[in-house]
């Protein structure tokens, strides 16, 4: 039997260090501090899956889980400092679907690739839209407010929770099968929207159930329609939009964690099995209750192959609308 060269067996060695050191990483994440960033401003509904989540994750793992959040440019501010992070299960993304499967069809521009240069770990929330006005509009349901904003020529306004968003595209997939003309307001974030909308500064939005629902108890807003396949057990009273007329209108708000490409396997596995620990605890399972959303918790595998789904399903309702913000 022929001796290895020297030159092969330190490649050998080499390689063998380097699963062990990989190896090493997953069984040790995390020694410090974990930041997550959510490209959103503080108090809107990434907030509100990422916030429960970071605080299981600390008490289960003894190690702190800070929210950093960057707001701005639709989301991908903050999430190109993620794709630009170390891929070491030190910096996660936890943030809604716009900058990751949205925003790709609709800047023109982007400074990052989400499909290629983020490793999804897991969805957290899904919750549908609901259609909300200010109590001022005089329409009691959908047929009502169509006729409402046909009769105004124009001059309607509408807010969502920035460019890009599914409140934003669900927005213009509702202009554009009701043959309405509208004003968007986009905003950095559901919470300014809600705020102007409270204040009459603008007459309607679609927000998830995550963002809108406290102020629909309270009767801040009212309620027209709901863009879930069947009615929510949150707001029985509310029509789907197929029932209401409009079969074409199903949409839902979901959110999610991702890591930079490149964070190794063994790493996004444990975040994955970590976060699906916290996902089945009390305090978030109330979470999910509260907004509506049914468990989606799921391997890094099965969520890939959804986002790349949920990718070409909204790039089609980008190209249909001819919705653009540059």
């Amino acid at each position: 039997m022929r001796l290895l060269s020297s030159t092969r067996k330190s490649l050998i060695f080499a390689f063998a260090a380097s699963v062990v050191s990989v190896s090493a990483l997953a069984q040790g994440w995390p020694t410090k501090t974990v930041t997550v960033v959510v490209p959103w401003p503080p108090g809107g509904p990434s907030d509100i899956a990422a916030r429960p989540l970071s605080k299981g994750l600390t008490e289960n793992l003894g190690q702190s889980f800070v929210i950093d959040n960057r707001a701005g440019g639709g989301g991908n501010i903050g999430t190109a400092a993620v794709t630009r992070a170390n891929p070491d299960g030190y910096t996660l993304l936890i943030t809604s679907s716009a900058p990751i499967v949205i925003n790709p069809s609709l800047y023109k521009k982007m400074s990052f690739d989400p499909l290629k240069e983020l490793t999804p770990v897991t969805n957290l929330l899904r919750a549908p839209l609901v259609l909300v006005t200010n109590p001022s509009i005089p329409a009691k349901n959908l047929k009502e407010l169509m006729a409402f904003i046909q009769s105004k020529g124009g001059k309607f306004s509408y807010a969502s929770s920035g460019n890009g968003t599914p409140q934003h595209l669900t927005s213009e997939l509702f202009a554009s099968v009701a043959k309405l003309n509208m004003a968007h307001v986009p905003y950095k974030g559901s919470a300014p929207a809600i705020s102007d909308l409270l204040g009459g500064h603008v007459s309607m939005m679609f927000d998830s159930t995550i963002a809108i629902m406290p102020h629909i108890k309270a009767g801040k807003v009212k309620p027209i329609a709901i863009s879930s396949a069947k009615r929510s057990p949150l707001l029985p009273d509310v029509p789907t939009f197929a029932e209401a007329g409009l079969p074409q209108i199903e949409s839902y708000a979901w959110y999610g964690m991702f890591a930079p490409a490149n964070t190794p396997k063994d790493v996004i596995a444990k975040i994955n099995a970590e976060a699906i620990k916290v996902m089945k605890q009390p305090a978030f399972e109330k979470v999910r209750a509260e907004t509506g959303s049914d468990f989606v918790g799921d391997t890094p595998e099965n969520f890939s192959k959804f986002v790349q789904a949920e990718a070409a399903r909204w790039s089609k309702v980008v190209k249909e609308s001819g919705a653009t913000v540059d």
